[in-house]
C-alpha cells in the first residue's frame, strides 16, 4: 500500500459546509497480502475499486475548496462502505472472481482487517464531519455530505443508461435538488436510485448521515465517461455547478432526522455475493 494509513484527507475550508468522501478510490493492496491470490489484471477491474472516483473526488475537493477523505486500500480487502456485519464486507466471490485469499477467513483476520483498515478509514471520516461542523451563539450548522462513487457502463452485458444516478435513502434534502441539477445538464441521463437503492443500514451515509440526521448524498458517474483524465475534467466541470447550485437549498445545515427506509440489513445487496458491483 502506497499510504502508510488506510485513509487519505485533502484539506479545506471546513466551514463552507460540505464535505466530501471516497469510499473506493483505489485499487491498493498492502505488500504482505500481495493481489489477495488473484491475477494483477483482476485488480484494475471495478471489483477492485471505483475508477475515476479518486479523480472525481480531489477535482471537486480542489474547485469547492472543501476538504474531503478517501481510503487508500482496494474494496477486496475489506469494503468501508459496508456495514460490520455485512455478508459483503469481505467478499470471497465479486462478478465471478473468486478471491482466494478472502475464502477461508479466520475470526482473528476479519478483526484483523477491521481494526487497521476499516475503523481507522471510518474514524477519519467522524473527525472530518465534527470538524466541518460550525457553532455560533449556540446555533449549530452541520455540513452536508457527498459520498462519490462510480458504476460500471455495463451489467450482465446491458447497457446502463445512466451518465449519473443519485443514491439516497429517507432524507431528500440534498439528493433532490442535485437530481435537479444534473437534470439540467444538456444530454444528461439521471438516475434516482438506479442501479442501486441508496438505503443500507451500516453503510457509510447510514452511519454518518443517516443516524446523525445529517443532509448528504451519494453520487454514482458512469465509469466509462472518467476512465481518462478528460473525462474526469468533464464531469468535474458538470459537478462542480450541480453541487453548488444543490448548496442552495434550505434546511441543509441543521440535524434532521427522517429515519431510514430500510428495517432489513441488506436490501439491496440480496445478489450481492455473487458480485453486482454496486456501491
Amino acid at each position: 500500500m502506497p499510504d502508510k494509513t488506510p485513509f487519505l484527507t485533502i484539506d479545506g475550508d471546513y466551514s463552507r459546509g460540505l464535505v466530501l468522501i471516497c469510499d473506493h478510490a483505489r485499487n491498493a493492496m498492502p505488500e504482505s497480502y500481495g493481489s489477495l491470490g488473484l491475477p494483477l489484471s483482476e485488480l484494475e477491474r471495478h471489483i477492485a475499486y471505483d475508477i475515476g472516483a479518486e479523480g472525481l473526488t480531489r477535482g471537486l475537493a480542489e474547485r469547492l475548496g472543501v476538504p474531503a477523505v478517501m481510503s487508500t486500500f482496494s474494496r477486496l480487502l475489506i469494503d468501508p462502505n459496508r456495514g460490520e456485519d455485512d455478508p459483503t464486507l469481505i467478499r470471497q466471490l465479486s462478478d465471478g472472481a473468486v478471491i482466494p485469499a478472502n475464502y477461508p477467513l479466520s475470526a482473528a483476520e476479519r478483526d484483523y482487517r477491521l481494526a487497521t483498515f476499516f475503523r481507522p478509514y471510518d474514524q477519519a471520516i467522524g473527525e472530518m464531519i465534527a470538524r466541518s461542523v460550525v457553532t455560533d451563539n449556540g446555533s449549530e450548522r452541520t455540513p452536508v455530505v457527498l459520498s462519490v462513487h462510480t458504476m460500471t457502463d455495463k451489467w450482465n452485458n446491458l447497457p446502463r443508461p445512466w451518465h449519473a444516478s443519485v443514491l439516497w435513502d429517507n432524507d431528500p434534502r440534498f439528493a433532490k435538488p442535485l437530481m435537479a441539477a444534473l437534470h439540467g445538464i444538456e444530454g444528461c441521463v439521471v438516475g434516482d436510485n438506479e442501479p442501486y437503492d441508496g438505503a443500507l443500514i451500516g453503510d457509510t451515509m447510514y452511519r454518518h448521515c443517516t443516524e446523525a440526521g445529517i443532509a448528504h448524498a451519494l453520487i454514482e458517474i458512469r465509469q466509462d465517461l472518467v476512465r481518462e483524465q478528460s473525462g474526469i475534467d468533464e464531469w468535474v466541470e458538470k459537478l462542480v455547478h450541480a453541487v453548488e447550485q444543490s448548496m442552495q437549498a434550505p434546511d441543509l445545515h441543521e440535524r434532521r432526522h427522517f429515519g431510514s427506509r430500510t428495517l432489513l440489513p441488506m436490501p439491496r445487496h440480496s445478489h450481492s455475493m455473487s458480485g453486482s458491483g454496486q456501491v
